[in-house]
């Protein structure tokens, strides 16, 4: 039997909404998401903060939402998978994902999505070692990265377009 937690009142921003909730302060950021904003794009994956699977990005950064308090994220700009894409569409790097048909259970997909998204925010023209070195804390059992190396390559491409 573990001990009664104490509630917290957190305010965040999440996928550009303000949120403020009070909640027990030993939430993760993960359940907190799913559990209390219904946002499920992050998946639970091994709870350890060892596959990526629940990966988002605070503060432009990539964070394990899994092993993250959400009481770390008072004050904060949070985006998950469902926040990557605008009024216009999906994000370029979940387009490329789906035109490559890089995921095939597709769990592991949003955590690279965002963890794709937040390399490409901070270089735009990254080399393959780059984009390897960035999905090295996203573990897909499924694809072996081969599609999801050529759909970072593509979003790159489609975002240099853009900006020319």
């Amino acid at each position: 039997m573990g001990y009664p937690s104490a509630m917290f009142v957190l305010s965040v921003e999440i996928n550009g909404q303000m949120v403020q909730r009070a909640i027990p302060d030993n939430r993760s950021l993960l359940d907190f998401v799913r559990q209390d904003l219904g946002l499920t794009g992050s998946k639970h994956g091994c709870d350890l903060g060892d596959c990526g699977a629940c990966t988002v990005m605070m503060n432009g950064q990539p964070r394990l939402a899994c092993i993250t308090l959400a009481a770390t994220a008072a004050g904060a700009s949070v985006t998950t998978i469902e926040g990557l894409g605008d009024s216009r569409g999906l994000h370029p790097v979940q387009a490329a994902l789906h035109r490559h048909v890089a995921a095939q259970c597709g769990y592991c997909t949003p955590g690279i999505a965002v963890r794709l998204a937040i390399l490409l925010a901070d270089d735009p023209a990254p080399d393959d070692d780059a984009i390897r070195t960035a999905l090295g804390a996203n573990i897909c059992r499924c694809t072996g990265y081969t599609k999801i190396l050529a759909a970072a390559r593509d979003a790159i491409t489609q975002m240099q377009a853009v900006k020319s």
